[in-house]
């Protein structure tokens, strides 16, 4: 076989697993729509890292909340901390995006800009690093879910992964833990703690809350009232 042939013949295949790949998680998507995943890979990631490095397994705290279980103020606390453009944008903030760079250019730290829609697919779907290969599989499934997810639904899903502290994965796991009351009972001030967290919970802790968490749940809950309360997630 030419050389020629060989290439034509590994571009196909390449050509078949790319295009099979994106026909694999368009489904996998599609189905989580429906379908509350049991877990995420990020705790999958963080679990066999556990076992890996101790002898015995670490506990994990997890549980899934329906939408119709998490109060407003939870909802609402958390797009105020992540992502305040979440109803409005189509899974990437231009605005941030411009903004960090403008800074970058000034001679300001690159800051992140990730919007709650990036979060949601870096956590449910692949490994925390900064590698060029996982921040565009982060933009494919980030578009993915766009298409196919209700922002209610995307919104949702982030709440039951995202991680709020060692081993504490979603709000209904986090307010049992951190705040000893079920995710129902939660009001501003207990909603606005839980997003001062995110979305750094190595950085920021809540066992217990310190001085420099509980100001910045202080500037969430202004936050809250500058978005106009709950009434703004009917835009979801």
């Amino acid at each position: 076989m030419k050389i020629g042939n060989r290439l034509r013949a590994a571009m196909k295949w390449i050509l078949l697993g790319v295009a099979g790949f994106m026909l694999l998680s368009a489904l996998a998507v599609l189905l989580l729509r429906w379908v509350n995943p049991p877990t995420s890979a990020v705790m999958l990631g963080q679990h066999i890292a556990a076992l890996w490095q101790d002898d015995a397994p670490r506990t994990l705290h997890h549980e899934w909340v329906d939408w119709s279980l998490i109060p407003p103020p939870v909802a609402l606390a958390v797009i105020a901390a992540e992502d305040q453009r979440f109803p409005q944008h189509a899974g990437f903030d231009m605005v941030e995006l411009r903004n960090a760079w403008s800074a970058f250019q000034n001679g300001r730290r690159l800051r992140g800009a990730s919007t709650i829609s990036q979060q949601t697919a870096k956590n449910l779907f692949l490994w925390s690093g900064r590698d060029y290969l996982r921040k565009g599989l982060e933009a494919w499934f980030t578009v993915l879910i766009e298409a196919l997810w209700p922002k209610q639904r995307i919104l949702e899903v982030y709440l039951n992964i995202a991680q709020f502290g060692p081993d504490t994965y979603g709000v209904g796991a986090a307010s049992w833990r951190y705040l000893d009351r079920p995710i129902f009972a939660l009001g501003n001030r207990e909603a606005a703690l839980l997003a001062a967290v995110l979305p750094n919970p190595h950085r920021y802790r809540l066992d217990p809350p310190s001085a420099s968490v509980q100001r910045r749940a202080e500037r969430i809950r202004g936050q809250m009232r500058q978005l106009g309360g709950t009434a703004y997630l009917e835009r979801l």
